[in-house]
């Protein structure tokens, strides 16, 4: 199954987004980083809507699929606003795994919501094992860290849930439109969200002073972000969603690897025990779909 492998490669690409982001937001205000990354996935996606010349199906898209890709984009803006700000305060290993609980409740939403009830138990059970692996890796920090970092798990939380009404969202809306059209209107949307927030918040006065380096770090996690969408649209449109969203969701067993090997970062044997549980569970899905 093609849709299979699509679920695949967004995982992979969806791990280097995150430890490529963290590169650039470690002086860069994460809204900009957010706007300026935005601007990189849309040339991005206009490039592959041009190549697959699916631009001239964009005057038969219905009102009620341009509505849910917008709603669609807005709940990815919200996300991204919420996970970079997240991850500019906290670390990877802790803000990833919380992000990634969303595949919990897309499945459950994807279960009521378009009845995909195949092996209904086994979802349960493995969203139930996966939301308890997220538990284990998410360890409480000492209260020295707490006072500087506090604030992470709250914006995590939140980029958890607008990331699962994306996928949602998304599944109605690109039903009947090509997948790399329904992306660039995404992008459109969160592009405009992102940069609304930049300039009511006086934060467009910093982009000249941005690190080459960091810069060149964001510019390639928007590649790497565009490429993560263009699979995983094109998995949600034409696979089963309660199998897609745990597939790209487990995108933290490369990330928790690079982060390792970039910044460090260690994970506890709860913590590893955590990870085994997620990995378990979503192959459980994968098997079963």
């Amino acid at each position: 199954m093609i849709w299979l492998s699509a679920a695949v490669l967004s995982a992979v690409f969806a791990a280097l987004t995150s430890i490529l982001a963290k590169c650039g937001i470690k002086k860069t205000d994460s809204d900009v980083a957010t706007a300026m990354r935005t601007v990189v996935v849309l040339i991005f996606a206009c490039i592959m809507v041009f190549v697959v010349g699916s631009a001239r199906t964009a005057t038969d898209i219905s009102p009620m699929s341009l509505t849910f890709l917008i709603l669609s984009g807005f709940a990815t803006g919200a996300s991204w606003i919420c996970y970079f700000k997240a991850l500019s305060k906290g670390d990877i290993n802790k803000v990833v795994p919380i992000d990634k609980s969303s595949s919990v409740l897309s499945v459950l939403l994807a279960v009521i919501l378009f009845g995909e009830t195949d092996n209904l138990i086994v979802k349960l059970i493995s969203i139930a094992v996966f939301g308890t692996g997220v538990f284990l890796m998410v360890e409480k920090k000492q209260k020295e860290q707490v006072s500087r970092e506090g604030g992470w798990m709250v914006y995590a939380i939140l980029s958890a849930v607008f990331a699962a009404l994306t996928s949602i969202l998304a599944k109605v809306g690109v039903s009947q439109v090509e997948s790399n059209l329904g992306t660039a209107i995404r992008t459109v949307v969160v592009l405009i969200m992102a940069w609304i927030i930049v300039f009511i918040k006086g934060k467009h006065k910093t982009i000249k002073s941005i690190n080459k380096k960091e810069l060149l770090f964001i510019a390639l996690s928007g590649i790497a972000t565009g490429a993560s969408w263009l699979f995983y649209y094109y998995a949600i449109k034409n696979g089963v969603v309660s199998v897609v969203v745990p597939i790209d969701k487990m995108s933290i067993l490369l990330t928790v690897l690079f982060s390792y090997f970039v910044f460090g970062e260690k994970l506890s044997l709860k913590a590893f025990a955590g990870l085994c549980m997620m990995a378990i569970s979503t192959l459980a899905m994968v098997i079963l779909a």
